[in-house]
């Protein structure tokens, strides 16, 4: 049984489709069908129902790739092991983080890390909070930067930033003259928020609803450099955490901090507490501490 094969299989499952995860994967859609079958005959079960357009784990298919999670998660540390008893200071980090996340986490952390250990490479996957959480748990990535609140029991938790959301209004707009700007005074605004999936959205419009009235959503992305660009086109009224701001140009647009009630931009770095914490993440973690926007 070979585990670069269990990975491979495993990715047929969290796509439902081995055409599409055999073009992910670099292989032929014939090679990794025989792979597939390879290990059901091993196994002597039928791993997946292929009957409809989508390939769909059986109930033994769904037990076996929770255990296959947990060899490769296993042989994973193995490898982490070793590599911290050879005291090697390369590896690479697997850091999965919301789009806006990264533009601050970058700048601020990944960029300095990097200049003081050449050797140690990152991977950025960008997913929403809650999708980056079910990664660090499952073990696809090493560790996450995400919003709070997370399932606290579940995961190990550095602070990283404690920052509160600003409104981006057009120029033109009547709030653009005032020095800030409460939730009530959105009532009946357009607002511009981002996308479903996205922590941040989801914390506005409870934000919302506990000032009185519920969000008039007139357009949504997964881009916080869109939501800027329908601001400027006048279309409504956008959020963007405070440290994000600095990075906003568009001369069209003003950028306002929201009062009475504040809404909390909190941002923390997270990784499973029953996964092996190799030398680079250790190393990184503690870099953090260093460099946390946490006042």
């Amino acid at each position: 049984m070979d585990v670069r094969n269990l990975k491979y299989v495993l990715e047929v499952a969290n796509l439902h489709n081995i055409t599409k995860a055999a073009e992910k994967l670099h292989l032929t859609q014939p090679t990794l069908s025989k792979m597939v079958k390879s290990l059901e005959d091993e196994l002597g079960v039928i791993l997946f129902d292929r009957s409809g357009k989508y390939v769909r784990l059986t109930d033994a298919g769904s037990a076996a790739m929770e255990q296959i999670r947990l060899i490769i998660a296993a042989v994973d540390n193995l490898h982490m092991t070793l590599d911290d008893i050879s005291n090697l200071k390369t590896g690479t980090i697997k850091i999965g983080l919301p789009p806006v996340i990264s533009s601050v986490f970058v700048p601020k952390v990944v960029t300095p890390f990097q200049k003081k250990y050449p050797n140690i490479s990152f991977e950025l996957i960008e997913q929403g909070s809650k999708n980056v959480e079910n990664m660090v748990l499952e073990g696809s990535i090493d560790l996450g930067a995400v919003l709070l609140p997370v399932r606290e029991g579940s995961f190990g938790i550095k602070p990283f930033v404690r920052e509160n959301l600003a409104i981006v209004v057009h120029k033109s707009h009547p709030l653009a003259a005032r020095t800030e700007a409460s939730l009530t005074d959105l009532r009946e605004e357009p607002l511009i928020l981002f996308a479903k999936g996205f922590a941040m959205r989801q914390h506005i419009i409870e934000a919302c609803v506990s000032a009185g009235f519920e969000a008039n959503i007139a357009y949504e992305s997964a881009q916080w450099d869109l939501l800027v660009e329908l601001v400027s086109a006048n279309l409504g009224i956008a959020f963007l955490p405070e440290p994000l701001c600095e990075k906003v140009s568009n001369q069209n647009v003003r950028i306002l901090p929201l009062r009475n009630p504040s809404i909390p931009w909190n941002v923390v770095l997270i990784w499973n507490k029953e996964r092996y914490i190799s030398k680079c993440m250790r190393e990184f973690i503690r870099f953090l501490e260093d460099h946390s926007l946490v006042v």
